[in-house]
């Protein structure tokens, strides 16, 4: 770890990590839970990211034996963070179709990511560290997944929770608009088969609470979304910091 690539590699890992199994977490929990799909229409919007890196990563080692894998991996990086940046603004009305660019960015990033930084991370490795090395690596990814998806399901609940009362703190008896709404519904339950008015005045405050708490949920996932851009942001800035090397794993010259 007291070695310069090898320390900012695992650091960049375990950031990358957080962020493949965060975003695999994060985008079909809003597809369900916001957008109601089920998981043959969830499976039709996340395989947008496959085919791009199918394309794209063979290309990957001739890219490395002309430019500096560091740069590779900061665009790479760079782009997966604007994928999740271009998911901030969520509304209502983004769904499937919404995601389908940003998936593609992403896919593209994705695919110029994980070689280069593995090149970096095994820089000046004899052969016999080589297991070692590439053990240890995919571990801290793995670890940094777990934790980062475990961290990213928190902000998400709270995030929710903060944009629940905020929303809340509008939408009250006290103003007209609010009271006019539960009028309207009111009277649509009682016209379709609610003969309570108490009845159908409780199934509109319902509604309306729903409407809340729906809104809050996007937002809090926006706002998970802008959490993981951050995190591939300073992934993308720390791996500048390597010392330059080649495309083959060794050091180079600096």
């Amino acid at each position: 770890m007291k070695r310069r690539n090898f320390g900012i590699g695992v650091l960049v890992n375990v950031l990358i990590g957080s962020a493949l199994f965060g975003i695999v977490f994060v985008l079909p929990q809003y597809l369900g839970q916001v957008q109601r799909y089920n998981a043959e229409q969830i499976g039709s919007v996340l395989a947008w990211t496959g085919l791009p890196q199918l394309l794209i990563i063979p290309f990957v080692p001739f890219l490395m034996k002309r430019y500096d894998p560091r740069y590779i991996g900061f665009v790479g990086i760079s782009l997966f963070a604007a994928s999740s940046f271009m998911n901030i603004n969520l509304s209502l009305d983004s769904s499937g179709d919404q995601f389908w660019l940003p998936n593609i960015v992403r896919a593209i990033g994705q695919a110029l990511v994980l070689t280069p930084v593995s090149a970096i991370s095994s820089a000046g490795t004899t052969p016999s560290e080589a297991g070692a090395t590439s053990g240890l690596t995919n571990m801290l990814r793995n670890l940094g997944g777990a934790v980062g998806t475990a961290v990213l399901a928190t902000v998400l609940t709270k995030r929710e929770q903060f944009h629940s009362n905020i929303i809340g703190q509008s939408v009250t008896l006290s103003r007209d608009e609010v009271r006019e709404r539960i009028s309207e519904l009111t009277n649509y339950f009682m016209a379709h088969g609610v003969s309570d008015a108490a009845v159908a005045q409780h199934k509109a405050i319902v509604i309306i609470g729903n409407i809340v708490r729906r809104q809050a949920l996007v937002l809090g996932f926006a706002d998970t979304f802008a959490v993981i851009g951050i995190v591939l942001a300073i992934a993308a800035v720390a791996l500048l910091f390597a010392r330059k090397t080649t495309g083959t794993g060794k050091q180079g010259g600096h």
